[in-house]
């Protein structure tokens, strides 16, 4: 039996080429699985979709999720998104409180209200989507760059505060993930070099295993050959 059978997994941005492929690594191993995104989703699953950067809304989910599939064992904070943007002497408000709301609210919202469930039961596994560019700066990408560093920090402190408590709380660091958006976006590129989402979905689904159970606070790059 997986160590997953009947263990209640959350997935956030459900939706997309990784939320959608992490969906399947988990049912596939007998989970329970929650997605959340902007879209409901009829797959069998619970779906709901609440605005993750709306601090209520998430709770109200997370409780949802509770009283239909029990008590959070695994959160995977996929939401989030990338944009290019101005340079920063020139980053509108605009840019700013997309990226950041997009990135870094999403994860903070929803570790607001799966902790105290996660505390409660005494332990859970949270891992959250950073980016390579969270580590540094990159040019007109100054937003998106602090909101992943954002992910980054929160992971790390996350990670500190938790640890005694049989909370691990980790991230992975992708480079560019092979999806059909991204091919679009850059037909000339070798895609055989990217990551694939259901690779990355392997990643996730180790740091949520119990072979992870040492693993506080690590920022894992994840890139493929790129």
């Amino acid at each position: 039996m997986s160590e997953f059978e009947d263990k209640v997994v959350v997935v956030t941005g459900a939706a997309g080429a990784l939320g959608s492929a992490l969906v399947r690594y988990f049912a596939e191993r007998g989970a329970r699985i929650a997605q959340l995104d902007v879209i409901k989703l009829h797959n069998g699953h619970f779906s709901g979709t609440p605005d993750l950067t709306d601090a209520a809304a998430c709770h109200a989910a997370v409780t949802a999720i509770g009283k239909e599939l029990g008590p959070i064992h695994v959160l995977a904070n996929i939401a989030g998104g990338f944009a290019m943007g101005e340079a920063v002497h020139e980053t509108t408000a605009e840019t700013w409180n997309f990226l950041m709301n997009l990135n870094a609210h999403t994860v903070l919202n929803m570790a607001r209200a799966v902790v105290p469930v996660m505390l409660e039961q005494g332990g859970g596994r949270i891992i959250n989507v950073g980016a390579g560019p969270g580590q540094h700066g990159v040019g007109r990408m100054g937003a998106y760059s602090a909101s992943k560093s954002v992910v980054i920090r929160l992971t790390e402190a996350m990670a500190d505060e938790l640890k005694t408590k049989g909370i691990n709380v980790n991230c992975v660091l992708p480079s560019i993930i092979d999806t059909e958006r991204n091919r679009a976006d850059m037909p000339d590129a070798d895609f055989s070099r990217w990551v694939t989402p259901d690779a990355m979905a392997a990643v996730i689904g180790f740091l949520a295993s119990d072979a992870a159970t040492p693993i506080h606070g690590a920022a894992l790059p994840v890139t493929g050959l790129s």
